[in-house]
Formats: structure tokens, sequence, C-alpha cells
């Protein structure tokens, strides 16, 4: 049986613990990209953006929380009010991390018909990306993290897509990370942050790929080990 000096000791150890004090796991914010009201791209088979970027933070939430670090989902109503609520929801985050999937230019679209109903696909672009900001007030250990994402996910098997290089300029071009300084949630958060789009759902196969639960499953833990690695130099 513990003494009452000790019970006091692991009573405020188990305070620090829980606030995010001396001790704590890094905590990461997973933010699920749109909202009801705008729930952004449609996929090759009419299923909303927001839809798979809710199922893939929920497991990257969890791959987090396996992997010992601490975890949060932003948005996981999928009703937050604005771009700018979303960092500001987390301020003592250590990273923040926002899950999307993405899409194609409207001219670059093809129809087909799906279920009975008409839809629009490309099967051109496929793959996953990353975008940091220099505008973040911690852009070295946003590349970084970026960096070890890209690398644990190539190294499982997943691949990059170049598509979004057209516009905007690599940071690193072999772990797949652009430089897109005016995304809002990148630059208006207090910690390091990432964007991450997990494929291209308008790609008819890729869809697919991206609607499976085990592949979720297994890109989440890879995304987690990455930031592992990052936010805590491996140990």
């Amino acid at each position: 049986m513990r003494t009452r000096p000790e019970r006091i000791a692991a009573a405020a150890a188990l305070v620090l613990t829980l606030a995010g004090g001396a001790g704590a796991a890094p905590l990461v914010a997973v933010d699920a990209g749109h909202t009801v009201e705008a729930p952004g791209a449609i996929s090759a088979r009419g299923r909303s953006e927001l839809e798979f970027n809710l199922d893939l933070a929920r497991k990257v939430a969890e791959a987090l929380r396996a992997v010992g670090l601490r975890a949060t989902l932003v948005n996981a109503d999928g009703r937050i009010g604005s771009l700018e609520a979303r960092p500001a929801a987390v301020p003592e985050a250590d990273f923040f991390l926002s899950i999307h999937h993405d899409s194609t230019h409207a001219s670059e679209l093809q129809s087909w018909e799906w279920m009975g109903t008409p839809q629009t696909f490309t099967d051109r672009w496929a793959g996953h990306s990353m975008f940091v900001s220099t505008r973040n007030p911690d852009f070295a250990t946003s590349v970084l993290c970026a960096r070890a994402v890209g690398a644990r996910l190539q190294r499982a098997g997943f691949t990059p897509t170049d598509k979004n290089a057209r516009r905007r300029a690599w940071v690193d071009a072999e772990h797949a990370v652009h430089g897109f300084d005016d995304l809002v949630v990148l630059y208006r958060a207090r910690q390091p942050a990432m964007l991450f789009e997990a494929g291209v759902l308008k790609h008819r196969d890729e869809e697919l790929l991206l609607r499976d639960e085990a592949r979720q499953a297994r890109m989440a833990a890879e995304i987690a080990t990455g930031l592992k690695a990052c936010l805590t130099g491996g140990r």
C-alpha cells in the first residue's frame, strides 16, 4: 500500500499527464477537412470528401494512440465554424494534421453513370501528397514531419502523386511534400502543421482503395509512426 506522500505524488503526476504537462506524450490534433454544409469534392461514385476525411481522421487518431502519442479530433461532427476555428480549437496541440482527399480540375473530368446516377471521374491521377506553409510558426518541423510521414508511406507501398506539382512547388519531391503558404489551417496553427491528401477520390480504382477500411488502417499506422519519429526523435 502506498504512503500518503506517494499517493499525493502519483495523483500529481496523473494531473500533469491529463493536462499535457511534463512528461506527457506529444498531442496531435487530427482535423477532418470540410463540413456538412460544404462537404468538399464528390467521389467518382457520389460520396462526399467529408465522409472520406472523417473515416481516415478517426483511424489516424486511433493509430496515434496505439504508438503512444495523444490525439484529439477536430471537426468530429463536421460542423466546425470556419477554417480559422480549426487550429484555434487546439492551441495546446504539439502538431496539427489536416486530413483531406484530392480531386482535380473540372476540365479533366469525364462523365459516367454509377448506380443509375450521373457522376464524373478521371483515371489520370492517383496517389497521396502533402502540403506545408512557410507562414507556419514552425515551418522546419512541419517539413521534417511531412518528410517522415512520406518516407513511411512509400516504404509501406503507398504511391504518391505529382499531380499537384503543376500548381504547387515542391518542398521535397522525393517525399511528395509541396509548399502552399496561404492554406489557412496551416498558417493559423500555433504549432507545426501539415495538410495530407490521402488520394484522388475522382479516380475510380483509387476511390475503392480509399474506401477500404483495412487499407485506411494501414495508411493511418504509417502516418502515426512517421509523426511519432518526428515528434519524439525516435524515442
